[in-house]
């Protein structure tokens, strides 16, 4: 019994250490407290008494609790000071003893629920019947004028409709609001519009394009033989929307060909090929070709058969260039938006000249380091900065695939551990907020990495009248704005109603595939004891969405995403067949979870 009552004692000891830690922090906190909003107030303290409660190790704390059968204070985020006291007062009375000081206990358990769930109402809608997580949905283009796609979307259980400011303009913007408006008002519903500030986002340049030139492989089976030629195309002129199989001819040569008319063509690698036109159309000839061919512009058609004038090929797209990297190389980063190349090497392999692109945001050479890290295409290909110049910096490759990893333009760099000092908002998310502010319900806020991103946010808020009108969803993709996370939480509380967005795509390359999973955790305890709602983004059955078949680990993740109080999914032609699966996970998961307690209906049989 004296061991028992000695551990309990000790137990007493740490939770007083703790409350006495929590009090005299609190001061710390007292600027930010200060110009709260009172919607906040009962919020903000109770994240900072979590933030200090966090800077202990209470694991073998825990520990000890659990074995006398009493909470571990794991899941006390919520209510901090209340679930404090009355464990230490539980262990006092274990010993026969109370506690010497009394401390208020603030927010009980069911108020930090209630404040959490109001906050989700207002800032992302009603929750759906028999469904506590929202679902948030990304609109294409087509959402613009395809009303039936949008109404599909209200029915199967939409409740935030998404448009990324980073795609189109105001003009489509507004015919998808129009859209989104409409299908609410045929359900009774208010589905709230959120609108995504682009940011800065960083990306590789442009690149040289290749050679106009394409490709025509005929189909064999595994012994080698033909079992299905190569068909071409033949058109009069290529735009955007023409198949990768087309070839430009003149149109009044075009229309004096018949079907089993033969010719012949020399490719660009010196071989003589044969094709035979198997139907023509109105303005397009299909031809037939037996052997592997590579047809440039200009190349010359000669008809065998019967006497037609010789035709040259129009003018091909150029192929989309690539570089390509392997561990050990050096690619040259430029600042002047110049063309990018891949490396050139002589006759015998030697390497004559460096590959080289470009960087997007020429401000981040004024931040870089030798030695710290960058990654490219959502961390595909990883290297080191090496050396730095007045308007480049040279790159050794550190991982890439085993035979190379192809990187091409508008692809996103990352400097995970570099401090970039860039605003989270850009010129056009200046100009696009008006926009947002008159027809939004919420703005989304990319690339935050500071309180004084934040402060910003505000400031430009106020100049079109929308603090306190215009919600604020926060989109966490950092590592800074990971670990600035309370004073960023702190900040916004200022004004009303706020939430956070975990990006998880960039937060993984940012913070490491090893820790994302620590990371996206500790930002919904953290946002869980300021009554913050969270929404859970970036690929959530992504497959599905794009190609009509979900993986296994995709509804797992789905089902992870109770956590958080909205799950956000991305466009996809399979988009509203998406919203069914996922209405069902979450209705049918919602009576074995509330937010990230199990709950334990009666087990039954499959």
């Amino acid at each position: 019994m004296k061991i028992k009552e000695g551990k309990i004692r000790e137990l007493i000891t740490q939770i007083e250490v703790i409350l006495e830690a929590i009090r005299l922090e609190e001061s710390q906190f007292e600027d930010f407290l200060e110009h709260v909003s009172p919607e906040y107030l009962k919020s903000a303290r109770n994240l900072a008494h979590y933030s200090t409660f966090r800077t202990f190790d209470l694991r073998t704390s825990q520990k000890k609790l659990q074995n006398l059968g009493l909470t571990r204070l794991a899941k006390a985020e919520g209510h901090l000071m209340s679930s404090l006291l009355k464990t230490r007062f539980i262990l006092y009375s274990l010993v026969g003893d109370r506690p010497i000081v009394n401390t208020k206990a603030g927010l009980s358990i069911k108020n930090g629920k209630r404040l959490l769930n109001r906050h989700t109402k207002e800032l992302l809608g009603y929750r759906s019947k028999g469904r506590r997580v929202r679902i948030m949905v990304t609109l294409p283009t087509q959402a613009a004028h395809d009303y039936q796609m949008v109404h599909e979307m209200v029915k199967h259980g939409m409740n935030c409709a998404r448009i990324n400011c980073a795609h189109d303009d105001p003009e489509i913007w507004e015919k998808i609001i129009l859209n989104v408006k409409r299908a609410s008002k045929a359900f009774g519903k208010k589905v709230k519009i959120t609108m995504d500030l682009a940011g800065p986002k960083i990306r590789t340049g442009n690149i040289a394009p290749g050679p106009k030139i394409r490709k025509f492989t005929p189909e064999r089976n595994e012994s080698g033989n033909i079992v299905s030629p190569a068909l071409l195309v033949l058109i009069p002129e290529i735009n955007e929307d023409s198949e990768p199989n087309t070839i430009p001819v003149a149109l009044e040569w075009l229309k004096k060909l018949a079907p089993g008319d033969k010719f012949t063509l020399t490719d660009t690698r010196n071989k003589l090929r044969k094709l035979k036109v198997v139907s023509v159309g109105e303005q397009q000839a299909q031809v037939h070709c037996y052997e592997t061919s590579y047809i440039s512009t200009g190349t010359i058609i000669c008809c065998q058969n019967r006497k037609l004038e010789d035709v040259s090929v129009g003018e091909l797209p150029p192929i989309e260039q690539s570089i390509l990297l392997r561990t050990n190389d050096v690619l040259t980063i430029t600042k002047s938006n110049t063309l990018g190349n891949p490396a050139i090497f002589d006759e015998d392999g030697n390497l004559t000249e460096r590959a080289n692109i470009s960087c997007q945001l020429p401000e981040v050479f004024d931040r870089i380091k030798e030695g710290e890290t960058i990654l490219f295409d959502d961390g595909k290909i990883e290297g080191r900065i090496e050396a730095i110049f007045p308007n480049r910096f040279e790159v050794r490759i550190t991982r890439a695939k085993e035979k190379g990893s192809k990187l091409k333009a508008e692809k996103g760099m990352n400097f995970p551990t570099t401090d970039l000092g860039i605003s989270g908002l850009t010129t056009k998310d200046k100009i696009d907020l008006e926009f947002v502010a008159k027809h939004a319900d919420v703005v989304n806020f990319s690339f935050v990495n500071s309180k004084n991103d934040v402060e910003e946010l505000l400031t430009e808020l106020q100049k079109w009248d929308a603090v306190n009108k215009l919600s604020i969803i926060l989109k966490i993709e950092t590592r800074f704005a990971f670990d600035n996370l309370v004073e960023i939480l702190l900040t916004a509380m200022k004004v009303k109603y706020i939430g956070v967005m975990i990006a998880r795509g960039d937060l993984a390359v940012e913070t490491g595939w090893n820790t994302i999973g620590k990371v996206q955790e500790e930002i919904l305890v953290l946002c869980g004891a300021a009554h913050i709602p969270v929404v859970w983004a970036t690929q959530v059955l992504e497959s599905f969405a794009k190609k009509g078949l979900p993986s296994r680990a995709e509804i797992t993740d789905a089902t992870a995403s109770l956590k958080a109080e909205c799950v956000m999914l991305n466009k996809g032609p399979y988009i509203n067949e998406v919203l069914q699966l996922l209405n069902k996970i979450l209705s049918g998961m919602e009576r074995f979870h509330e937010k990230n307690e199990a709950m334990l209906p009666k087990m039954e049989k499959l």
